[in-house]
């Protein structure tokens, strides 16, 4: 068992992003959270952390920071059961807890915000929210760096578990007159070779995947706007610069104004959404996931 500081101070090196920005957190010196450090990894017998910037933890790294997140989320909530027995007799404010969680863009920019609300308006809870693809979430709660987030992999990995949420809806949308320039035929195959799309970024396969289902084939060649942001993403194809896949939620006002037409409105790409989390005995945790759960009913397909 590996004492409770040398698990903090895993924890807020990968939090940090660094030795230096770790010791201040912890009101130490950077020598001694160094020699923390080396001090598990004698343990072990293997190297915990990557000595990378920033660090990232290795295969045993992940697996001890796992156990520290777990351990924090349940000595969080400890602390806040605590203060409210101790209410009458001790002054103070609420044990805030701190929850990290993993979203994809498009979640955060759609539904995400209105479901936590509520809970942030009734606890006393701060989000340390990570914002990737909607495939990659998943690997950081695997690596430990998250205690719950929003995947598309329907299996739960050991030690966590999933629910279903509802399916998130993408339209093949762009302008009116970007498509009378570049689709006139409408969506073809030919049309996608020269016309300008607009994708999240080089790690998103949602545009990929949407063509490959709908023609047969995807022109990775083709001209693309990299738009790592989901509102500008909305913006780009709004403003004619190409076509994209936008979720029903952002892009089913601009149908209904005219701003937006919707290439091949037949046929949208549904990406099912799952609810991924500890196994933890862990009232927070089942707070947030029936707040997400409610919301993406009310949301979702």
């Amino acid at each position: 068992m590996f004492e409770a500081k040398f698990l903090t101070t895993l924890s807020a090196v990968v939090d940090e992003g660094g030795f230096e920005r770790a010791a201040r957190r912890l009101n130490l010196t950077q020598s001694a959270v160094s020699q923390r450090i080396r001090q598990m990894e004698e343990a072990v017998g293997q190297p915990v952390l990557t000595r990378s910037q920033p660090p990232r933890p290795t295969g045993p790294g992940r697996t001890l920071l796992r156990h520290a997140r777990r351990v924090e989320l349940l000595e969080a909530e400890l602390a806040a059961e605590m203060s409210q027995v101790l209410a009458p007799t001790k002054a103070g404010g609420p044990a805030w807890q701190t929850l990290a969680l993993a979203v994809n863009a498009d979640t955060l920019a759609t539904w995400f915000t209105a479901a936590v609300l509520p809970v942030l308006a009734t606890e006393p809870l701060v989000l340390d929210l990570r914002v990737d693809d909607q495939e990659r979430t998943h690997e950081l709660l695997r690596g430990g760096e998250v205690a719950g987030c929003v995947s598309t992999r329907e299996k739960p990995m050991q030690g966590c578990r999933s629910e279903f949420l509802g399916v998130m809806r993408y339209h093949c949308a762009c302008s009116p007159g970007f498509g009378a320039r570049w689709f006139p035929q409408g969506l073809t195959p030919r049309a996608t070779w020269n016309a300008p799309a607009v994708v999240f970024n080089r790690d998103d396969n949602v545009h990929d995947q949407y063509l490959t289902a709908t023609l047969g084939h995807s022109p990775e060649t083709a001209p693309r706007h990299h738009v790592p942001d989901s509102e500008r993403f909305v913006d780009f194809v709004l403003g004619g610069a190409g076509f994209g896949l936008i979720p029903h939620l952002q892009a089913m006002a601009h149908f209904a104004s005219g701003r937006l037409v919707d290439l091949c409105p037949d046929a949208p790409l549904p990406v099912p959404l799952y609810w991924h989390c500890w196994s933890v005995p862990s009232g927070l945790l089942e707070r947030v996931g029936k707040a997400l759960r409610s919301a993406a009913r009310r949301e979702l397909v």
